[in-house]
């Protein structure tokens, strides 16, 4: 099974375009979103061609293969936009080579591990900064931002065969 895993889209329908285009390009069997999709929040500056309403229809156009949890930016009223659940602080994903426990990071992530069994694979993201680390087992795993990187570069990760890499973007 691919899973493409992007996080942080903050309403950007700029970057959500590039990132629909590379979702039509990896053909991933599930697209997991690790939240933030549609709010840019109060300490976020406004992302390129902000516009909730177009993202939403972007990623409803994608509903069924989409796994999501909500950001700390994520709402009822987003997910009153979007066609499916957004706003579950975490989600399961479990696949031949991994048990991927997929969370935004502001509940829990690399700080507060919930019990995982060992080699299982912990995404998270909320930083916007691009990460994977392994501890006791436990893969961490953070595809950076969609539209707000703090790094300096887009990106979004891949997990095939039950590794993780970060594939960057350009605009």
């Amino acid at each position: 099974m691919k899973l493409l895993v992007a996080s942080d889209i903050h309403g950007s329908a700029y970057w959500c375009r590039v990132l629909m285009d590379r979702i039509e390009e990896e053909s991933p069997d599930r697209i997991i979103l690790l939240g933030d999709l549609l709010y840019h929040g109060p300490r976020n500056p406004l992302p390129d061609e902000y516009d909730p309403k177009q993202v939403a229809a972007m990623l409803n156009s994608i509903a069924e293969r989409v796994v999501a949890v909500r950001g700390n930016c994520d709402s009822e009223v987003d997910q009153m936009m979007l066609e499916f659940p957004c706003l579950g602080d975490y989600a399961l994903v479990v696949d031949e080579y991994k048990t991927i426990f997929a969370t935004h990071g502001h509940v829990f992530g690399p700080e507060n591990v919930p019990p995982l069994p060992g080699s299982s694979m912990l995404l998270s993201g909320h930083t916007h900064v691009k990460t994977s680390d392994v501890r006791d087992g436990i893969i961490f795993a953070n595809p950076g931002s969609i539209s707000l990187p703090k790094d300096g570069s887009n990106s979004y990760g891949i997990v095939e065969q039950g590794v993780f890499r970060t594939v960057e973007l350009h605009g």
